[in-house]
This record gives structure tokens, C-alpha cells and sequence, in this order.
């Protein structure tokens, strides 16, 4: 794997996403707390598809990674996606971002380089597929989590 906006390589990696039902999206703040906002979010939105407690963990550490590397390493805006597949039994998240940014944040950058490069191995851990893809003005990050056996 290189870097989160390089190519990804993970035998887990979907080619091809299949079309999904739509989901609900939110916009957060580009700041290391946005982080706390999005596991808050989706702890309320797993609590309503009443997810078991075991894969939403799995949820909320890949939503966090996902939305720690954004505010780490791309420009603002930054928004989360939340959507479940009932024929698949996963929970698709995406967090879009504005790119990569020139530099990194002053938060990342104030960290030790022990703390830094293991989001994507716990992502592909975790999850059953995930990915990016680049669009016009910004970058999308996803995964797929199952969410029962």
C-alpha cells in the first residue's frame, strides 16, 4: 500500500463498486475533533439499524481512520456517508474530502512518526472491501463493512 492517496493495494479491494441503497450524508468540520463527531453520528445511525455491538465497533474504528486521514492529510471540505446494503449485509461508509493538501495538517504534523501509517492496515483488517477514487474538486474513501455473518 502507498499512501492514502496513492493507490491503494489490498486484496480486499473491489474493482467495481455495485450500486448501493442511498444513504444519508454529513458534513464535518476539518479539525481532529471531527473525528469524535463522526463516531457519534454513526453510533446513532447503527443504534437505528440495530447493528450488533461487534461489527459496529468495526464501523466506528474504520469511520474513524477514514475521517482521522482526511483531517491528517486532504484539504477541507469534509463530509461523512453512511449507507447499508441489505442483500450484502454491510454498511458502506464514504468520507469525501477537497484532495490532498500541499502539507499536512499542523495537528499530524506535531505527532511522533510512531503514531502515523497504521490506519490503512487496521482498514484492511477490518473491513471486506474498501478504496478511493478520485473526482473533479475532491476525494472519496471508502469501505465495506459486514455487518453480520
Amino acid at each position: 500500500m502507498t499512501s492514502t492517496y496513492g493507490p491503494t493495494v489490498s486484496p480486499r479491494q473491489a474493482a467495481v463498486r455495485r450500486t448501493r441503497a442511498p444513504g444519508h450524508a454529513w458534513p464535518l468540520a476539518h479539525c481532529p475533533e471531527a473525528a469524535k463527531a463522526a463516531r457519534t453520528i454513526t453510533r446513532v445511525v447503527l443504534a437505528q439499524w440495530r447493528v450488533a455491538d461487534e461489527a459496529a465497533d468495526s464501523v466506528l474504528l474504520t469511520v474513524s481512520e477514514l475521517v482521522t486521514n482526511a483531517v491528517e492529510h486532504a484539504q477541507p471540505p469534509l463530509h461523512l456517508e453512511l449507507s447499508r446494503d441489505p442483500g450484502t449485509r454491510r454498511v458502506h461508509i464514504e468520507v469525501r474530502d477537497g484532495g490532498p493538501a500541499a502539507t499536512e495538517s499542523a495537528w499530524a504534523a506535531s505527532r511522533t512518526r510512531g503514531e502515523h501509517g497504521r490506519g490503512l492496515q487496521i482498514i484492511d483488517q477490518l473491513t471486506a472491501a474498501h478504496g478511493d477514487r478520485a473526482e473533479p474538486g475532491h476525494a472519496i474513501h471508502w469501505a465495506d463493512v459486514a455487518i453480520a455473518a
